[in-house]
This record gives C-alpha cells, structure tokens and sequence, in this order.
C-alpha cells in the first residue's frame, strides 16, 4: 500500500539556518551538506581527516528558494465501519490479498446499501489495479461517490488523484477543498499534505503559521512524516517558536515510527547530547538501523563513527565499506577518502567486496 510521503517538498521548501555556537548543524536529510567536525556524526563534514580535526562551529545551511509542488498520487486504506461485520469481511478480504474477493464483496454493498466505505474501497481497487484492470477514471468516481457520502478517506484519495490529474485533469482547487474536509474529519495524512500546500506557497498563499498547525494535528495523531515536518520547524522557528526540546521529542517518536530521517536526526541529536541525554551507543544502534534502510547520510555518518572509535569499536574496514555504499548513492566525502586511503590493499579488498555483496543485495 503506497502512502504519499513527499517529506522532501517540505525540506526543500524551509528556510534552514544553523546555530554558528553549536559543535554540528541538525542539517535535515536531503539538503546539501559538507564536511562535518571529524569526531562526530555530524550533518556537515569538514575538510581535515577524523584524526586531525578540531571543533569548528558549523557553518549556516544556505538557503534555497522553493520549487514547485510535485503531485504524486497517494493510496489509503479504507477502513471498515467497527460495528458492521459484513463491512469487515470486504476489509478482511483486501488485507489477505483476495482482492476479486473484495471487489465482489465491496460491490454488493455498494449497491445495496450505498455504503461509502465500500466505495472508497472499489477506488483503491481500481487505483491500484488489486483484482481489476487499473482504471483512474473509474477509480476517481468511485472516490466522488464516497466523498459525497462523507467518507473522509474517499475525500483524501479523490484529492490526490485531482493533484496528480489522473482520473481527469489536474484541479487544484478542488483537491484543497477536500484535503480540508477529509482533515477537518480527522484524517492525518490529509492534514499533513494540506499543510504541504500552505508550505510551498503555489496552490495556496504561504502561510507558516496555518501549516505548523496542520503539522501539529497529523503528528498528535501519529503520523510520522508530520512528526518529523514539525520537529524541523521547531528546530529552527519555522511557524512556531523555537523549541529544540519539541524538536527532540518529536524525532524521537518519528525514528520510533520508522521515519529514517527521523532517526538520522535523532542519531544525531543523541551523539551530541543536543536537546537530549547524551548517548553514543544509542546513537550509533540508529545510525545503523538507518544505515541498512539505506539512507546515504546515515551510511556517511557511521563511517565516520567507525573511523572515530568515538561510540564505537573502531572498524576501518567497515568505516570504509559503510563510505563506498554512501558515496555510490551520491553521498561522497573526500575526508573519508582521505583518511582511508592509508588502508592496506588486503583490507581495502575486504571492505571493496563487503560494499559489493551490499549491493547486490540491495
């Protein structure tokens, strides 16, 4: 089941400055970065080797100005009324993956008893081509039809469809109003991506303040992109007052919703002891996890923890490994290079074929 997650719209739509006082900068995963001080995990790599550099401030992230929206389309899964047991049997079905099943069944009590919960589901299975031959306009009806009859995941799938002009052209418009009534009805995902629109300012006028609010609501309700979102604008003033405390609470519980970026900055935060307890080992577990989810960035940092030995037993050869993984994904780092290069060549083959198997693996 795909969900919209489109958390780099909203990175490269913020204004990102760092506090010159502080040893690293909080840099979010996807903005442009340099070398960090060569003792932390930090997001912005300096220049000298890990064994040679000192604690230089971070410089500042440059701003960058805002480009504009994409328009994926997004998915739900439609949710089946709790006191209604033949509903349960269409939800039951799609989640087994008998998707002819469900159809069938979603069928029936959508036209017997107009149920809006089953017409959503005939969207998703038109949308996504689950038991039927893909059809966007067919799926987009589907979607009109529970809309109209007040389901609010049928509200925020005909938005998505209308924001990527499948199942009829593009309408923006139309797509703003029933991501508001799906989120005035409490649907999370569409309080977070109205809140994207207030954000990028192309749609709607940019409006800071209206979309830290709609943060605020997606991420009380769990949604982890928007407890992310609003951790970065916590972080650095964006809409609301600055609160690196919030900041921290909120990577938190997003790493803990499995949102990598998420756990990057957490990562981060918890190696240096910034707006939480300090705690390496904690650090480094994450830096992990996030690693092996393949995010370039957390690669980039373990390697240099392993490099380091600072929270971890020092590993060259993994420290290389985890830098050639990092840098075929674009995250390159001439420190590490640098500082690897005195590697014998019987540890770098180790570390050579270790990025190799990875991969491949991939």
């Amino acid at each position: 089941m795909k969900i919209l997650r489109p958390i780099s719209i909203l990175m490269s739509c913020l204004m990102l400055t760092a506090s010159a006082a502080a040893q690293i900068s909080l840099t979010p995963p996807g903005t442009a970065d340099t070398p960090p001080a060569a003792d932390k995990p930090a997001a912005k790599p300096k220049a000298k080797p890990p064994a040679q550099a000192k604690k230089p401030p971070a410089p500042a992230a440059t701003a960058k100005p805002a480009p504009p929206v994409a328009a994926p389309v997004a998915t739900v899964a439609p949710a089946p009324p709790p006191d209604d047991p033949n509903a349960d049997l269409v939800y039951g079905a799609y989640q087994r993956g008998q998707y002819k099943t469900a159809f069938d069944l979603a069928s029936k009590r959508a036209q017997d008893f107009s149920d809006p919960k089953a017409m959503t589901m005939l969207g998703e299975l038109y949308a996504n081509a689950m038991g039927v031959k893909r059809d966007y306009a067919k799926a987009a009806d589907w979607y009109k039809r529970a809309a109209d009859g007040g389901d609010r995941e049928g509200m925020f799938a005909l938005a998505m469809l209308r924001l990527g002009g499948r199942g009829g052209p593009v309408n923006r418009e139309e797509a703003v109003k029933l991501l508001a009534s799906s989120a005035k009805l409490g649907n999370p995902k569409a309080a977070y991506n109205l809140a994207l629109l207030y954000l990028d300012g192309q749609t709607l006028p940019q409006d800071l303040k209206r979309a830290a609010e709609l943060l605020r609501v997606a991420a009380d309700a769990g949604n982890p992109e928007a407890q992310y979102a609003l951790a970065t604008f916590y972080k650095e003033g964006t809409g609301v007052p600055k609160d690196l405390d919030k900041a921290v609470r909120l990577l938190q519980a997003a790493s803990l919703a499995d949102n990598v970026d998420a756990e990057v900055e957490y990562a981060i935060a918890l190696y240096n002891g910034t707006g939480t307890p300090k705690n390496e080992a904690a650090a480094v577990a994450l830096l992990r996890k996030a690693a092996k989810q393949n995010s370039p960035i957390a690669q980039n940092r373990l390697a240099r923890v392993l490099l380091s030995g600072q929270g971890a037993t020092m590993d060259k050869v993994e420290a290389l490994k985890w830098h050639i993984i990092a840098k075929t994904a674009g995250k390159g780092d001439p420190t590490l290079d640098e500082a690897l290069a005195t590697l014998s060549p019987e540890d770098r083959a180790k570390a050579q074929e270790g990025a190799r198997i990875w991969l491949g693996n991939k």
